[in-house]
């Protein structure tokens, strides 16, 4: 009679080949869920092999005669070649996601007819109305094997919590003490595990394994300007050999496009990858980077958790992230299947700045939660556009603060063709405790990524404590345990080409083509009437950043005007490098009642250099909030729209409309709307500065 462990090796070598063998705790995962109908959280580095843990622990489960397997992931898109290899044992996994939805009833008519062995969800789909009441609610009492990929996000003290996750303790709950439970997770320190074992319950089997990863050679070099990094990375990854591929980690998407474009300029095949494009583009540079068709992909953290190419060389990340712990998940991409690989973290500079955004921006402010719930409780529902017209905040805050009201019951959704929100009996008060505590860690996680940069022992060894690994372990290949490794000195030449890169970037400012829903203007529809759209506009640099966004953000908040070499240097720009076609005739500057002389003398000086006519035509009628202050496009273009006028007469000359800073474009853009109207020419908006979002 065939054993469970011979079975489940058999099973294995299915998957992978003859001479496939288990790892080190991977049968005794698969025992305690097959066997012993435990919960299980198994904490292991990445490419260990969690997904064949569940794949055959739902193989054995099913010929058991258990019901399917609900595996509940965030990282969908990404698990193709892992169902690939589950159909090797004959186990058949079905996803239900936002980009198949033609195919649901038909996934559905076979997992309700029990046919299907896995069904991969977003945690996501667990608030959406048709899957709890029409799927979930028929498979509950049969499921066969529970998985939660990404388990950390349950936690709190996650480096990753996801909203979304509170909802799998719910239906945990509800399960059948007998149905076994796995969680995974590659980066889960005892804080973290701790947590979990508090929410999945204190029965729960802890499989924990080493952290430390083989041949990944790591180093941190210290360079402050984005220039200086710009110069050593391309002057040092030749060093790498023409055959060797990897990744570049940014926080920012702005960064990832622009040191992309460097690196494609300086002859390298690199490609930018970031959370703002389309699924399919993603998809498409994930494979060409598996296939060997792009060499390096310059990638925010949406190249995250569940991204495997076994054989990437190195991994630099362009600045500190975080935390140890997304560090140690990040640069755990390099090196899989190699004997030797590099980790070069390259610190300094404006890192500490970044990370202290994302921390501030974590959790929607006290304030904005009872201006949603004040808003829904004079109503009898809103939908997401509604609620975005009467409180100011930005879209991605909104959803955010709507997903925790919802799961702390304040408020109730209907899925009635589109959602629409509504005010619940239970009362609601922000738990200000746990977020003080949360974003007091972040600042400490911080700071021990800060101890890291610094840190002159071995850097394997360091991450291994910080993330609680039982037995770390000098690794004696990092640059510290060898005391040798790349030269953080920079080619003279080539960091001045790249400060001539920063300086110069062709900065475009797209004008926006339709009005957002909501605001009244003297027009049929939305669109902006063609005659009536800006021209394509420039910046002459990004704010706070390099030379010229420095000498911007002292002008305008230390000095009081900006200095003569801006102006020069944006009269460089316009006459020499953009030459927009047909040439302004006007200068007008955008007017504002805090700074009344700011942008104004700016526009004057630029027009006098340009040997244009300055015209100060546009005027404030009243007194409106900070443009900065208001956070999605109805309540900007409003502010805009209610206080800006023209004050004199308009001639038909193309414009060269000037402002300071931009960040929505809507001054700009109700501006331009307003002076053609009026009878000018065409307007081409010109700013100092274009303000960086933070997103990834």
């Amino acid at each position: 009679m065939q054993t469970l462990h011979s079975k489940a090796l058999y099973l294995l070598k299915q998957m992978l080949g003859d001479q496939a063998e288990f790892r080190k705790g991977q049968w005794e995962a698969i025992k305690n869920l097959v066997e012993d109908h435990r919960r299980v959280l198994l904490v292991q580095k990445t490419g260990w092999g969690k997904s064949i843990v569940y794949f055959i622990a739902t193989r054995m489960l099913r010929d058991q005669g258990a019901g399917p397997t609900l595996l509940i992931s965030p990282l969908l898109s990404l698990m193709r070649d892992q169902i690939k290899m589950a159909d090797k044992i004959g186990v058949q996994a079905l996803t239900i996601n936002s980009t198949n939805q033609d195919n649901w009833p038909e996934i559905e008519r076979i997992l309700l007819k029990n046919q299907c062995d896995v069904i991969l969800i977003s945690p996501e789909r667990l608030n959406n109305y048709h899957f709890r009441n029409n799927v979930l609610t028929k498979i509950s009492g049969r499921i066969g094997l529970f998985v939660i990929d990404e388990a950390h996000c349950i936690s709190d003290w996650g480096h990753d919590f996801r909203p979304d996750y509170r909802r799998i303790v719910r239906i945990l709950n509800q399960l059948p003490p007998v149905v076994p439970v796995l969680g995974t997770t590659a980066t889960a320190n005892d804080r973290v595990i701790d947590d979990i074992q508090d929410q999945l319950g204190k029965n729960l089997v802890v499989l924990r394994g080493p952290l430390a990863r083989e041949g990944l050679r790591l180093q941190n070099i210290k360079l402050n300007s984005h220039a200086a990094r710009y110069a050593w990375i391309a002057e040092n990854l030749p060093k790498f050999g023409e055959d060797k591929r990897g990744i570049i980690y940014c926080q920012t998407v702005h960064d990832t496009e622009r040191l992309a474009d460097w690196l494609t300029i300086k002859g390298f095949n690199a490609k930018p990858y970031h959370g703002g494009m389309d699924s399919d583009l993603r998809e498409r540079l994930e494979n060409d980077f598996k296939n060997n068709v792009v060499d390096i992909l310059v990638a925010t953290v949406a190249l995250g958790m569940g991204f495997d190419k076994p054989d990437i060389y190195f991994v630099i990340h362009f600045q500190c992230p975080g935390s140890v712990v997304h560090y140690y998940q990040q640069v755990g991409r390099a090196g899989r299947k190699l004997e030797k690989s590099y980790g070069i973290l390259l610190g300094g500079g404006d890192d500490e700045e970044i990370q202290d955004y994302f921390i501030k921006s974590a959790f929607p402010s006290k304030s904005v939660m009872e201006n949603i719930l004040n808003c829904l409780e004079k109503s009898e529902g809103l939908s997401f556009y509604q609620i975005l017209s009467h409180v100011n905040v930005s879209n991605s805050v909104l959803e955010k603060a709507l997903k925790l009201l919802e799961i702390d019951q304040a408020i109730g959704v209907d899925y009635k063709g589109r959602r629409i929100f509504f005010r619940t009996a239970k009362k609601w008060q922000p738990n200000e405790e746990r977020i003080e505590k949360i974003t007091q860690l972040r600042r400490a996680e911080v700071d021990e990524m800060k101890a890291y940069l610094e840190h002159d022992g071995c850097l394997m060894a360091f991450l291994q404590r910080t993330l609680n690994d039982p037995k770390p372990f000098d690794c004696g290949v990092c640059a510290n345990c060898q005391n040798r490794g790349f030269s953080s000195e920079v080619d003279g030449n080539l960091h001045k080409e790249a400060k001539e890169y920063v300086r110069s970037e062709r900065i475009e400012l797209t004008p926006r083509k339709q009005f957002p829903t909501g605001l009244s203007v003297p027009q049929k529809g939305r669109k902006v009437q063609k005659e009536y759209q800006n021209m394509p506009g420039r910046a002459l640099c990004y704010y706070g950043d390099g030379l010229w966004g420095k000498l911007v953000r002292e002008g305008k908040y230390q000095n009081g005007y900006f200095s003569h070499d801006l102006v020069e240097a944006s009269a460089h720009l316009i006459k020499n490098l953009w030459r927009p076609d047909p040439y302004p005739k006007w200068v007008v500057p955008i007017p504002s009642n805090r700074h009344p002389t700011l942008v104004s003398e700016f526009a004057r000086a630029l027009a006098q250099t340009l040997r244009l006519q300055f015209h100060d035509i546009l005027s404030r009628t009243s007194n409106p909030p900070e443009q900065k202050n208001m956070e999605n496009s109805l309540h900007q273009s409003k502010n805009v729209l209610s206080s800006l006028n023209i004050k004199g007469k308009i001639a038909p000359y193309p414009i060269l409309l000037v402002d300071d800073i931009v960040d929505s474009g809507w001054t700009l853009t109700i501006a331009g709307y307003l002076l053609q109207k009026n009878g000018s020419g065409v307007v081409f908006p010109f700013t100092l500065a274009k303000a960086t979002g933070r997103k990834n």
